[in-house]
């Protein structure tokens, strides 16, 4: 068998791409031919499908994220002040792009009941995604950042649920400065003494 003769980092994140604009179902095979520049026999070949491809994307696009992620806390001189920072870049990306999805949301959204396997894959990453912030929660607590009255887990998932709440309105196209306030909302409601 040939080794691939292509960037695949690049054919994911145009694969990866085109699936945020467009949906998984109405990605069409010449749309991914368009995007990677790559022929739908070498994606056959390098992916198996077009489920491959995605399955591949999400991958790609949930290891870009930890290391945006991971960089945006290395640059802080707290944890509190990571959180913060990542809250903030949320929503410059909401504000400045055209599109405004996270891959793992939108394919979860389309395919739920449709295929197990992915829902099963995007299900695990937005886990994985849960305990990583629960995990920067814990040491906010323990430097005496946040209070300690709250399961850094349940801290997780009321984060999550305000950045997923930010994105969906961010669509709605809300007066600029909308979801800087909603966002410090979010952060003051966490870092409110008990």
């Amino acid at each position: 068998m040939r080794k691939a003769e292509f960037d695949q980092q690049q054919v994911l994140r145009a694969a990866m791409e085109v699936f945020i604009a467009k949906g998984y179902s109405k990605t069409s095979m010449q749309d991914l031919k368009q995007a990677t520049g790559l022929h739908p026999g070498s994606i056959y070949c390098a992916f198996t499908n077009k489920k491959g491809l995605l399955l591949a994307a999400l991958e790609h696009y949930r290891n870009e994220r930890l290391l945006e992620f991971e960089a945006l806390f290395a640059n802080t001189d707290s944890t509190l002040a990571g959180i913060k920072c990542y809250l903030q870049h949320v929503v410059d990306e909401c504000e400045r792009e055209q599109v405004k999805d996270c891959l793992l949301q939108k394919a979860l959204s389309e395919l739920v009941q449709q295929d197990s396997e992915v829902e099963q894959v995007i299900c695990a990453m937005l886990k994985q995604y849960e305990v990583t912030l629960a995990n920067k929660f814990a040491l906010a607590q323990q430097a005496g950042e946040l209070k300690n009255n709250c399961d850094s887990t349940e801290l997780a998932q009321f984060f999550m649920m305000g950045i997923y709440g930010i994105r969906t309105l961010s669509h709605t196209h809300p007066a600029k400065g909308t979801l800087a306030q909603l966002a410090n909302k979010l952060f003051d409601y966490l870092t409110m003494p008990s």
